[in-house]
């Protein structure tokens, strides 16, 4: 009790200097329960959702998925509507409602503007049935009566100035209708963001499975006192095989799943920034308490006269860390929901609606997040408080800090120099390997081992590069500048610590740019040497293009050809009986001009000859298949056919790796009409002299389209830029939590080495220094020091982006690309940061008292 005490007493006594610890720890514990509580809270949304849209059973076309936002032919599956005829007269059924569901649509308002969301949640085309009154309601106007009518949900409405009587065109696979705007309808539950618009039946039935009398599903409804599975038997007997029949618990796992893994990303992606800022935290806690140690000498050196055990003074200290970790992290876990609330604002705000009626905090955020913030700064206080433990009584009575270990220096700077070494080794072993899978485990190896060794010999390396930094930046300040590096290297394992923190985060931002650059500069020089058509007509999210839009470009004037690109699905067995589920790219005879591809083996012309087609080097290799074999072939939903392999195309560094060719008309020839799958990309070449007149027409053909893009050469290689650019942008505002962290921990340092300061200041105060030329030499010392450490980030870094990049050449991004501009910019971003981070602890070193400073001890 009297080491709890006494622990206390510290923590309250010195609840200044331990501040920023606790907002370290405060901001990284607030991190992992925001995570937390948005991935619970996005969950429980969609659990709702499930939970009030599923019927008891449902049955669908055997093979189907209900879930599917592109369909391959643009048109859900089907079956006639006697099957709810059949599906009533079964044992146990109370009602069943047939179904017309489709995501393959897309849904424009009188200007050609998509209503639809960007955030990449579907657009829903439903039929209007008394079954949907359980997950709706109407809010405004009626139902739709006929093909004039349309409902809308409230959220889309809203967000598109909709009102009741506004036209809407709908464009299916089935054609282009237009109608208007019956009645808007609001969700019982939160609507997660997709776009749902409603019609009667037969409207739903003609324009969006192609003609009336189909359904897509059966929503059945139990009997009362009817188990959903015995149902879902009685239903199957009743049908027979070629259905897929699930209880609700079933669609609402499948429905789960589909979200799960979206959400598993999204969560262990954000928990591992955590983690970065965690680590972050750590030195900023390491240097809090080893100063508050060294600074607590003479008062340690005290309670060790008067009896205090090693034992108890190292546990005095690692209780002062358990009650800034609790503090920290109880306010973390509060901080945390409403980080929580504020990333849900920001998702509504995107497109993506999340409800605090859904906030869902678990016992387990608040459990996760207080053991998780304990333990890291519990241990980070253990080193500083074995180190409080053996300070002597007369040691302590004779210094006021603690004297420097010289041995235990040469030991680290060995242990780091072997460390990084080994990172070294393991980096330069990551770019000599032939194979992916190995290489990432010598990528790892290396990252890890030449972080700790920079880490570790950080205080090692701090005296030559400050001093070489001092020459270039400090030097120029005179008297000032070459105090503000004596500082600086005055505790060399300080300023390590310290630069230590801002060269994690710096270290994955150098990374990050350097593999973000190669892989825009490998993948424009792929575009340059593979990409021979002037035109790319695509959707951004990979929906097939509808039949009129097709139509619409090849009536384009000015077009030498327009090339269709159709994944078809096959089965295909080799020549040794082995088969296999492949996809077959069925094109036309002008793909190889649009898209150079490198051929290892026969000629890739021929595959496009009638029973013939082309595989990828991969298949050949693994399959034993030469030019000259014959396989057997089966399309998905139509025939068997038997093609000759005409050629053999390269699968690494290539644009459509892996992919099989045939001609359009083989894959015509074994499939219905219905079956056929659409194009997803088409390919256009202008005649001669005539390119700019072809690009504009074709953006005028597509207008009336707008979830369709038409690029060129140009805005292909600038929409990959921005993609690229865009992913790194998101990966740097969650490093930005450990950068802040960082910058936290020098403010930290500075503002406890004034502290520790103070006589020396009032000293040098006394002898005629300024309180400016006082705050200049503090926010010198830390430019230095956040110069320091963003040197051996930034190097570090772009090692790691360099062998990350060799990597990546063995799937073809062979381009290495040094993001100079950034990588400057950062490193002198950093002297801001050390500047910024100076202002406080500059400006209470300016307040002080001159006299009351020499006097204290």
């Amino acid at each position: 009790m009297t080491v709890f005490r006494t622990s206390l007493r510290n923590v309250l006594a010195h609840k200044g200097r331990m501040a920023l610890s606790a907002v370290a720890v405060l901001l990284s514990v607030a991190f992992v329960s925001g995570t937390l509580v948005f991935t619970d809270t996005m969950n429980t949304t969609f659990d709702k959702l499930f939970a009030v849209t599923a019927s008891d059973v449902t049955v669908s076309p055997a093979g189907s998925d209900p879930t599917d936002e592109h369909p391959a032919t643009g048109r859900p599956d089907s079956f006639p509507d006697s099957v709810v005829a059949e599906v009533r007269k079964a044992q146990g059924v109370a009602d069943a409602q047939g179904s017309v569901t489709s995501m393959g649509v897309t849904v424009v308002d009188k200007g050609d503007k998509n209503v639809g969301p960007t955030t990449g949640a579907p657009t829903i085309a439903v039929n209007w049935s008394p079954y949907e009154l359980r997950s709706v309601e109407l809010a405004e106007g009626r139902e739709p009566r006929g093909p004039a009518d349309v409902v809308v949900d409230r959220g889309t409405a809203d967000k598109h100035s909709l009102k009741v009587g506004d036209p809407l065109r709908t464009i299916s696979a089935a054609g282009d209708f237009t109608a208007k705007i019956s009645g808007i309808v609001e969700f019982k539950v939160t609507n997660p963001g997709a776009t749902v618009v409603y019609f009667d039946t037969a409207t739903a039935q003609r324009e969006l499975l192609g003609k009336e009398g189909l359904f897509t599903q059966v929503m059945v409804e139990a009997g009362p006192g009817v188990a959903d599975e015995t149902l879902r038997a009685d239903v199957a007997a009743a049908l027979g095989n070629g259905y897929k029949i699930q209880t609700a618990d079933e669609v609402a796992d499948a429905g789960r799943k589909d979200v799960g893994e979206f959400l598993d990303i999204m969560k262990y992606a954000m928990l591992g920034f955590a983690g970065i800022a965690f680590l972050v935290g750590i030195f900023l806690i390491v240097n809090t308490f080893s100063m508050l140690v060294a600074q607590r000498t003479r008062e340690i050196g005290l309670l060790r006269a008067v009896g205090s055990s090693r034992e108890q003074i190292n546990r005095s200290v690692l209780v002062e860390a358990v009650l800034l970790g609790l503090v920290g992290s109880v306010a973390g876990v509060v901080a945390g929901v409403g980080l929580a609330i504020g990333l849900m604002e920001l998702m509504s705000a995107m497109g993506m609606e999340l409800s605090t009626r859904d906030l869902t905090v678990a016992w387990t955020t608040p459990a996760v997040g207080l053991a998780l913030g304990v333990l890291v700064t519990v241990l980070a206080a253990y080193v500083p408080a074995r180190r409080a433990g053996k300070v002597s009584p007369m040691a302590a009575l004779r210094d006021a800090g603690t004297p420097a270990d010289g041995r235990a220096g040469r030991v680290r700077g060995g242990l780091g120099l072997l460390l990084t070494l080994a990172g070294g080794g393991a980096l330069w072993a990551a770019t000599q390997t032939e194979k992916a899978g190995t290489g990432s485990l010598w990528l790892g190896a290396g990252v890890v081992l030449s972080l700790l060794g920079f880490v570790v010999i950080g205080p090692v390396l701090a005296g030559g590069v400050v001093r070489a930094l001092g020459l270039v930046v400090l030097r120029v300040f005179g008297p000032v500048g070459r105090m503000a590096e004596r500082n600086a290297l005055r505790n060399p394992r300080r300023t390590g610590a310290t630069g230590a923190a801002l060269m994690i985060g710096l270290a994955l931002v150098a990374c990050l740019s350097v593999v973000g650059s190669s892989m825009v500069a490998s993948a424009t020089d792929e575009l340059d040497r593979s990409v021979g058509a002037d035109y790319i007509v695509r959707n951004r999210m990979g929906a097939p293009i509808v039949p009129q839009a097709q139509a619409a470009v090849e009536k384009v004037p000015g077009l030498d050809h327009v090339t269709e690109y159709r994944p078809v699905d096959v089965r295909i067995t080799d020549p040794r009986g082995t088969a296999s589920e492949e996809r077959l790219a069925a094109t036309e005879p002008t793909y190889p001009g649009d898209l150079r591809r490198e051929v290892t083996a026969g000629d890739l012309a021929a595959a496009y000859a009638p029973g013939a087609m082309s595989v990828g080097s991969d298949y050949a290799t693994e399959h034993g298949v030469k030019v000259g074999d014959t396989l057997t072939v089966a399309f998905t939903h139509g025939s068997t056919a038997k093609l000759k392999v005409a050629a053999i195309t390269k699968d690494v560094g290539n644009v459509d790796d892996g992919a099989m060719y045939t001609n359009v008309a083989t894959a015509r020839a074994h499939l219905p009409a219905e079956r056929l799958p659409a194009s997803v990309l088409l390919l256009a070449s202008a005649k001669d002299g005539q390119e700019d007149a072809a690009y504009e027409a074709l953006k005028t053909a597509l207008a009336p389209y707008p979830q369709y893009t038409v690029s060129d050469q140009a805005d292909y290689k600038e929409d990959l830029k921005n993609q690229v650019g865009q992913l790194l942008n998101i990966v740097y505002g969650l490093l930005a939590l450990a950068i802040i962290v960082a910058v936290l921990g020098v403010v930290n340092t500075l503002a406890l080495s004034v502290v520790e300061r103070t006589r020396e200041i009032g000293l040098m105060r006394a002898i005629g220094l300024s309180r400016r030329q006082l705050r200049r030499m503090i926010r010198l010392e830390s430019v230095v020091i956040a110069l320091f450490g963003a040197l051996l980030g930034l190097g570090l870094g772009m090692a790691w982006g360099t062998a990350a990049q060799k990597l990546l050449a063995l799937e073809g991004l062979g381009v290495l690309e040094i993001p100079w501009p950034t990588i400057l910019t950062v490193f002198a971003g950093s002297a801001f940061v050390g500047l910024f981070a100076a202002l406080v602890p500059a400006f209470r070193a300016g307040r002080m008292n001159v006299l009351n400073a020499i006097a204290t001890e």
